[in-house]
């Protein structure tokens, strides 16, 4: 491995620590509150932000493992909530990156890689409650999947849209992110 490539695996590291860090941390801010929490989704914040700063892969990881870091840790999110969280962010992470790292550098392109990102992470979280569902013997409703996955996530859904694009396009302007 030469220097270059070195450096860039070492601050993408640095990068995906920062953001599982952030995981962390962040739901803290929403925490005394369960309902406003669950509403905003903090976790997701630095997932998809993973997913432009370090790429899909990193994100990938910093996504699974942050729910399952914070039920051990915190014992929350609960762990039926955890784990199919963990698939939903990793998909967050996984796709914010690919989607970044495909289209071409334009502004309008974060949003289009943001947008896809949570529509195929929420598609991921459904199928892992399906399949929750389907070993706990609980159900899991076509009006649960749009009630978790839209209308209870409006607030959270138009906060990562307005937030997540000026900070990647601020770390683009300090030349935190590749242009």
């Amino acid at each position: 491995m030469n220097q270059t490539n070195f450096k860039s695996l070492l601050r993408h590291m640095v990068y995906a620590a920062v953001c599982l860090a952030l995981c962390m941390v962040l739901p803290f801010l929403t925490g005394q509150i369960p309902q406003i929490g669950s509403v905003l989704s903090p976790m997701h914040i630095p997932v998809l932000l993973a997913g432009f700063l370090c790429g899909p892969w990193w994100a990938m990881a910093v996504g699974f493992a942050a729910p399952m870091l914070r039920h051990v840790w915190m014992g929350m999110p609960p762990l039926i909530t955890a784990i199919a969280m963990s698939f939903e962010l990793a998909g967050y992470g996984l796709f914010s990156g690919l989607l970044y790292r495909l289209l071409p550098k334009k502004t309008v392109n974060i949003y289009v890689s943001l947008i896809g990102a949570m529509i195929l992470g929420r598609i991921i979280w459904g199928i892992a409650m399906v399949v929750i569902s389907g070993v706990t013997g609980s159900a899991f409703t076509w009006s649960a999947f749009m009630a978790g996955a839209l209308l209870n996530a409006i607030p959270g859904i138009i906060l990562h849209i307005v937030l997540i694009p000026i900070l990647v396009m601020a770390l683009k302007r300090a030349k935190v992110l590749d242009a």
